[in-house]
């Protein structure tokens, strides 16, 4: 006589229930993707991006909790965004801004000060200005790249980015404690952004990414909430 064995799934709470997520640079690409797990994971959402009619888009796919259409390198937009947020909120992740390549000998000092802004400044800014803000044990989480790791032609500013930012979030990471600093690496990913900087060799981009990645794993697979913002 065989005996039926009935499968019971297993029920798990949402794990950002009721906590809020800043995404700067939620309207597209990384940033969008995170938001959109963070929002299946029960968080409240707060995104920003420069588009403003993209932002409204996003807002009522995610049922987003607040927008805001400013560029986050402009220092007095972000501290006022910040300034205006909650008295409290649980975690902040950044995506704005993107890779300047060029020979930097060809550079004027307004782009190379442009690039180092974009990416360097911008993560302090951030850390400044969410400071009073962010709950102890939450998180500000900062987006890097792997591109640059090796120095070459046109990688000169990617390349020195890529080496100081490590430094920068650690050093934040002691000053903020208990508020947890978090600087995470995308290899190739396959978003719009990535096709207007790399055109007819984003294909050939993605296959060179393929050997660095588990078997059957994908190149442009989404990074997991639960790496994000919990511990």
């Amino acid at each position: 006589m065989s005996t039926a064995t009935t499968t019971v799934p297993i029920l798990r709470e949402p794990e950002l229930l009721g906590q809020s997520v800043v995404v700067i640079g939620g309207s597209a690409g990384i940033g969008l993707e995170t938001a959109r797990q963070a929002r299946a994971e029960g968080a409240r959402l707060i995104l920003t991006g420069r588009n403003a009619e993209r932002l409204q888009f996003v807002a009522s796919e995610l049922e987003a909790l607040s927008i805001a259409a400013f560029d986050a390198t402009d220092s007095a937009s972000l501290e006022r965004f910040f300034d205006d947020l909650p008295a409290t909120i649980d975690h902040v992740m950044v995506t704005a801004g993107q890779p300047h390549y060029g020979r930097l000998l060809d550079m004027d000092l307004e782009q190379a000060r442009v690039a180092l802004d974009t990416h360097l400044l911008l993560t302090l800014q951030v850390a400044r200005f969410a400071a009073h803000k962010v709950r102890p044990g939450g998180t500000l989480l900062f987006m890097g790249g792997t591109g640059g790791r090796r120095p070459g032609i046109g990688m000169g500013i990617v390349s020195t980015v890529t080496a100081a930012l490590p430094a920068l979030t650690a050093s934040l990471a002691l000053e903020l404690a208990p508020v947890r600093i978090n600087l995470i690496a995308a290899g190739f990913v396959d978003t719009p952004l990535s096709a207007s900087l790399l055109g007819d060799e984003l294909e050939s981009r993605a296959i060179s990414f393929v050997p660095h990645f588990p078997s059957g794993a994908s190149s442009h697979r989404s990074t997991s909430r639960r790496s994000l913002f919990t511990s």
